[in-house]
């Protein structure tokens, strides 16, 4: 039951920001494919990863991580910034283009998150968040970023 629920949740908030995008795709304002839209998650997540941390994340070769990376710089949704330790090595910033972009997602969130304050007391709400953060932290460690940036 909680596995159903949790993919249920996880669904809703993907088809509600795809519903979102499509209808941006109609008045040709979304350049994303498919796959540079979760590439770009996944530098998001990562938090100015280099080309080679978003390769391990993605299990992609670097080669293949820097085309996909190259078209992102292109269309304006992600920038290189030159590591202030190392001069060789470059980090991927996303744009402002590509936040305009994720606030769509965010803006939801925010919509349910005040939804959920009026529906749950404060107790509940702590509860909830303290298990979000557990399962999080604790239960999905092949997404530790300190694990998949130290690799």
């Amino acid at each position: 039951m909680l596995g159903r629920s949790m993919n249920d949740l996880y669904s809703a908030l993907r088809v509600y920001f795809y519903m979102q995008i499509f209808t941006r795709f109609e008045t040709k304002e979304a350049t994303l494919t498919a796959v540079e839209s979760f590439s770009m998650e996944c530098i998001k997540y990562l938090g100015e990863p280099t080309v080679s941390e978003f390769a391990h994340l993605m299990g992609i070769s670097s080669p293949n991580a820097a085309y996909k990376v190259n078209s992102l710089v292109k269309k304006g949704y992600i920038e290189k910034k030159r590591s202030e330790n190392d001069k060789r090595e470059y980090h991927l910033c996303p744009t402002e283009k590509y936040m305009e972009y994720y606030r769509i997602s965010q803006e939801y969130m925010n919509t349910v998150v005040e939804r959920c304050k009026v529906r749950f007391t404060e107790k509940e709400l702590n509860d909830l968040d303290s298990m979000l953060q557990i399962i999080k932290s604790e239960l999905m460690p092949e997404l530790d970023r300190g694990k998949i940036t130290s690799s």
